[in-house]
């Protein structure tokens, strides 16, 4: 799913509050290089060129958080979107579900950014407020079959109301979900009880929708501790269980272990979890390890045959058994699973920095300062990897885990 915004209105980025202009001035070579115009008429396939290379930029823009927590983008984009969908700054209602089913009615104003309308939400529920980042607003279907369907999470900066009207023919709805890949980090949430309701209104969710698979037994615990109403014993039980905390994507093609295989997908705990369902109609349950991944990216492949969807696809390069071999996703939450492989590298990256602090407590402070060194550097390398959705990194001569991204090959 791309950020909902018109390329026409993209081309005029320039003339918006000093557009690109102000952003490079201010962020200097971390704003990627605007794309070239073409001054003469353009033929179809020029166009074409123009229009994907204007979407490159406006996602590689907004994958520096410095650049989206400042000011002057976040007001250009908002004109952005408003302008796109002529949508005038003015009051009204957006619904924001739960995953029960039910909704919280807010009076906004059309131009309140995602991050906003997620705290007033919270605060309405009783959440701490230095709980809120462990949750996020995302775009999610509910299909006639029971399944649900999460789009994409939505970008702090977005205006939920303006994406919600330019996505009226996928029917979306607006909800809030935990926002973590790390099934442990529940325990933080326990003591407070907005959010422990919550996490026990999703998890039932996942059971009901199949994301979650308990055995027969667990299923029977499960059921006898809802009537009960014992959240707290029902969540403990339920993180022992296969896919808890995981994000579940839709059915989708992968070319592993050979091109045209059908996958299902389930992405957390530190790995892509893929039940590939092989020529021969069996099925291989594959899992790719974080740790063991080292760079991908997003490509728009362009609209389908009929016109009516977009399609996308996410590769990701994998040490297998000693060599490095691209893997290739394609599916239209390619968006979303790359924001899930960030988030579980990030936390990756925090439980290291943690543990490096408790380990510079009980060490000598030769051994500490050599010690930490090592934790800066890994932190540098894996900072540049998370950094940027749409790269292209290739192993050096020595192996190392990255060479240097060029901005030509963004």
């Amino acid at each position: 799913m791309k950020l909902h915004f018109s390329i026409p209105a993209a081309e005029e980025l320039r003339e918006m509050r000093g557009g690109r202009y102000v952003l490079r001035q201010l962020f200097g070579s971390a704003v990627p290089a605007f794309p070239p115009k073409f001054y003469l008429a353009m033929t179809k396939s020029m166009a074409d060129e123009r229009q994907s290379q204007l979407e490159q930029y406006l996602q590689n823009v907004t994958l520096d958080s410095n650049i989206t927590n400042s000011d002057a983008f976040r007001g250009f984009f908002r004109k952005l979107q408003q302008d796109t969908f002529k949508i005038q700054t003015q009051r009204a209602f957006l619904d924001v579900y739960l995953a029960d089913g039910s909704n919280i009615r807010l009076e906004i104003r059309t131009s309140d950014i995602a991050e906003r309308i997620l705290e007033v939400t919270l605060c309405k529920m009783g959440l701490s407020r230095e709980l809120i980042n462990y949750f996020s607003l995302f775009f999610f279907q509910d299909h006639d079959d029971g399944a649900l369907s999460v789009v994409k999470k939505v970008a702090e900066f977005e205006l939920p109301y303006v994406s919600l009207q330019s996505m009226k023919e996928l029917q979306c709805k607006l909800g809030i979900r935990k926002w973590y890949m790390d099934p442990s980090l529940d325990i933080l949430l326990m003591d407070c009880t907005a959010s422990l309701n919550l996490l026990y209104m999703q998890a039932i969710q996942e059971v009901k929708t199949n994301w979650v698979k308990p055995t027969e037994g667990q299923m029977q615990e499960l059921e006898f501790l809802q009537k009960k109403a014992n959240k707290a014993k029902f969540l403990e039980l339920i993180r022992e269980m296969q896919f808890y905390g995981y994000v579940r994507l839709d059915s989708c093609i992968c070319d592993y272990p050979e091109e045209g295989c059908s996958a299902d997908i389930y992405v957390g705990n530190n790995e892509i979890h893929c039940g590939i369902k092989l020529p021969t109609n069996q099925t291989k349950e594959v899992s790719f390890k974080i740790n063991r991944l080292r760079s991908w990216q997003v490509t728009f492949l362009g609209a389908t045959k009929d016109g009516e969807e977009d399609t996308l696809e996410l590769r990701f390069e994998y040490n297998d058994s000693g060599t490095w071999q691209w893997i290739i996703l394609y599916t239209k939450q390619a968006f979303l699973l790359s924001s899930c492989l960030k988030k579980m590298i990030s936390e990756q990256m925090m439980k290291a920095a943690k543990e490096g602090q408790e380990m510079e407590m009980k060490m000598p402070e030769s051994t500490t300062n050599s010690q930490k060194s090592s934790i800066q550097q890994k932190q540098v390398v894996h900072s540049g990897f998370i950094s940027r959705k749409r790269f292209l990194v290739r192993p050096n001569e020595d192996d190392s885990v990255f060479e240097k991204i060029r901005e030509e090959d963004l």
